[in-house]
């Protein structure tokens, strides 16, 4: 049993126990909401581990309510999108979420997602050093809170995509670190030749930063490499 309690937003019935059966066969408790009116109702009754988010729903869509969730917490945000709406993908991790899942897809892909995401919530990755936090420049990542500090001391909270992709940077300081390498870090798998899941991520990791997209000095691109973390590191055990 894995102790988790995930919750599955999708206004379609059918989907929804599906999924319920199938995850619950694997170990998970699984709440249900075909909306987001129902989501809130059932997050303000039972702590639940991550959320299993459609994008088109009745009412409040998707992307209005990963924002919503993403203010209010880190909890982990798989995102269901119909294939081929690339746009509302990219708007999708803009607003917070950690990975999607086109449809139609198959329960075991859905299961190996969700045991990534969680995996790297939980654990947030096989660190280089057993450091417990990355100082650079005038911020401090704390590896045990997954969430970053400025210089006044002031909490900017992270989604697990964006401290997994800001560890991944920050352990490898000046180091050219490819978009295949940081996909890999981000949601456990090689990035498409037209998937932009890494370049939305850097764009916001940027912005958390304070990073002038124009020009940017903390994380700087590569051409036709990758990106790099521009900042002396020190580890803090």
């Amino acid at each position: 049993m894995t102790g988790k309690t995930l919750l599955v937003v999708d206004d379609d019935a059918q989907l929804r126990q599906l999924v319920r059966e199938y995850l619950g066969e694997h170990g998970y408790k699984v709440l249900v909401a075909g909306d987001g009116t129902g989501m809130w109702a059932e997050m303000s009754k039972t702590p639940v581990d991550m959320v299993i988010l459609d994008l088109m729903l009745p009412g409040e869509d998707g992307l209005a309510l990963c924002r919503a969730l993403r203010a209010r917490s880190a909890l982990p945000i798989l995102m269901l999108t119909a294939r081929g709406e690339e746009t509302d993908r990219i708007v999708g991790l803009e607003m917070g979420a950690d990975d999607y899942l086109p449809k139609p897809f198959s329960p075991r892909e859905l299961l190996a997602r969700i045991k990534s995401i969680l995996r790297r919530s939980s654990d947030g990755g096989a660190a280089v050093t057993p450091a417990r936090e990355f100082k650079f420049a005038r911020w401090t990542l704390d590896i045990g809170a997954h969430h970053l500090v400025d210089a006044d001391g002031v909490v900017v909270p992270l989604s697990t995509g964006e401290f997994r992709l800001l560890k991944t940077l920050v352990e490898n300081g000046n180091r050219v670190m490819s978009r295949d390498r940081l996909m890999e870090s981000l949601a456990g798998r090689e990035a498409g030749p037209f998937d932009r899941t890494i370049d939305v991520m850097i764009s916001r990791l940027r912005r958390r930063l304070g990073d002038d997209a124009r020009e940017p000095a903390l994380i700087k691109t590569v051409r036709n490499e990758g990106y790099l973390l521009a900042a002396k590191v020190e580890r803090v055990a």
